[in-house]
């Protein structure tokens, strides 16, 4: 997996060097072509390059092309390895011969693939339906124009990408909501994961069917939603430089899609460099949360931070094992989420620290920058084309790493527990 999405950057960024990428005919320089392709394919949206203003129509349509074929891979890998885990551990509960394979059928896989390729076009197709008929309506774009802007946005949307062919990215639409909804929807959709969404088209009627998985994601991605919508909007509620000049509808309509594009989308809906250093750090904490497994979004995941919020609960409450959903827990679990907290939080400070020495820029606005490439969010304080070249490539490493390796971690951390025939002496430390 990491192999491959290397290869596809690799190809992104000769594309995107090509003349025919560009408006002006000219080459593009090496490292903003593996900038851009590495944020296109890792679906995170930050750039150093004015998407609408430094590409042609053909370079558009290479970022866009690796939009999509980087969130189906992130979709398709992370989802076949939720069926490769479900397989070894449901089976292996059952005893019967059929665990002893721990492999999946040719047939299986061939039907995860098309059902993860069939829903996200799907999601892509009423989305663009919705914005073309509204720029067409509400903007008086021709429509071929509109069916190509409506396409791009929907698949950036669902993707979770954050790139926009406007240099003001959503900002223009920061205060209509039949545009930004259908955004917000597709944003949501694309994040909650494959899995949730087979759950939900299995047991529509019957929520009590649903796995801990798809309720502690769906629980977990309606707080944290809340969160940031109704924190945001307070935040910024009388702020002379984002909400402050607006009317209280366009309020409501820009706080809540601003809530929303935390879930790791990217779009700019307000200008983030003049939010309150608050509401800066309450993005910091959505970003880094991030969505759902298998879906497009990046973070570390709402399950993840969810799992180890019931392992505090039963530690408060001196409970010997954890449950969750009227399910225990495996130690294995707790240890793994646990793991990929840490090594996260690890990779984002060591990038901030290198950042707060090689740049001007404060810790609000590095920080900012560093969760938002590794959690592949894409929003920016309006840094990144200023930064150094290390700079840039440090990104690039952090998105990179954001995008694949919570999936790898968590994967191979799953597939080699393996028992131990002897345990060692118990000796309580001091903690605290």
């Amino acid at each position: 997996m990491v192999l491959g999405f290397a290869a596809l950057i690799a190809v992104g960024t000769i594309a995107l060097m090509m003349p025919f990428s560009t408006e002006s005919g000219k080459p593009t320089d090496l490292l903003p072509a593996l900038f851009t392709a590495t944020s296109a394919v890792c679906v995170t949206g930050l750039i150093v390059l004015d998407t609408p203003v430094h590409f042609s129509a053909a370079g558009e349509v290479i970022i866009l092309v690796l939009i999509q074929l980087g969130g189906l891979g992130i979709m398709t890998v992370a989802s076949l390895l939720s069926l490769v885990m479900f397989r070894r551990f449901g089976l292996r509960m059952r005893l019967t011969a059929q665990a002893e394979t721990k492999a999946l059928g040719l047939g299986e896989v061939r039907r995860t693939v098309f059902r993860v390729i069939g829903l996200s076009l799907l999601f892509e197709l009423v989305v663009a339906a919705l914005l073309t008929a509204r720029l067409i309506a509400g903007y008086e774009l021709g429509l071929g124009r509109a069916i190509y802007e409506g396409v791009f946005h929907a698949v950036s949307a669902f993707n979770n990408a954050g790139f926009a062919l406007r240099s003001d990215n959503m900002m223009s639409f920061a205060t209509d909501p039949f545009f930004l909804l259908p955004i917000c929807l597709a944003v949501i959709a694309g994040g909650l994961g494959f899995p949730v969404w087979v759950e939900i088209f299995r047991h529509l009627r019957v929520s009590r069917r649903w796995t801990m998985h798809a309720k502690v994601t769906l629980l977990a991605t309606a707080l944290l939603l809340g969160v940031g919508a109704v924190g945001i909007t307070a935040a910024e509620w009388t702020n002379p430089g984002t909400l402050g000049p607006m009317p209280w509808p366009g309020k409501l309509v820009a706080g809540f899609s601003s809530g929303v594009m935390p879930r790791t989308a990217g779009f700019n809906i307000l200008d983030v460099a003049a939010f309150h250093p608050g509401t800066l750090l309450l993005q910091d904490i959505l970003m880094f949360i991030g969505g759902g497994s298998a879906g497009t979004a990046g973070g570390i995941k709402v399950t993840t931070f969810a799992l180890l919020a019931y392992v505090i609960l039963a530690e408060i409450r001196g409970e010997p094992t954890v449950h969750v959903m009227g399910r225990q827990l495996p130690g294995a679990v707790q240890r793994q989420a646990l793991t990929i907290v840490l090594l996260g939080v690890a990779c984002v400070m060591l990038t901030v620290l290198i950042l707060l020495v090689i740049t001007p820029f404060g810790l609000d606005q590095v920080l900012f920058e560093a969760v938002s490439a590794f959690a592949t969010v894409g929003l920016s304080t309006g840094i990144t084309a200023q930064l150094p070249p290390f700079g840039q490539v440090l990104l690039v490493l952090l998105m990179f790493i954001g995008r694949l390796g919570p999936i790898t971690l968590a994967s191979a951390l799953a597939l080699r527990e393996r028992g131990r025939r002897y345990e060692l002496p118990e000796e309580r430390p001091i903690v605290g």
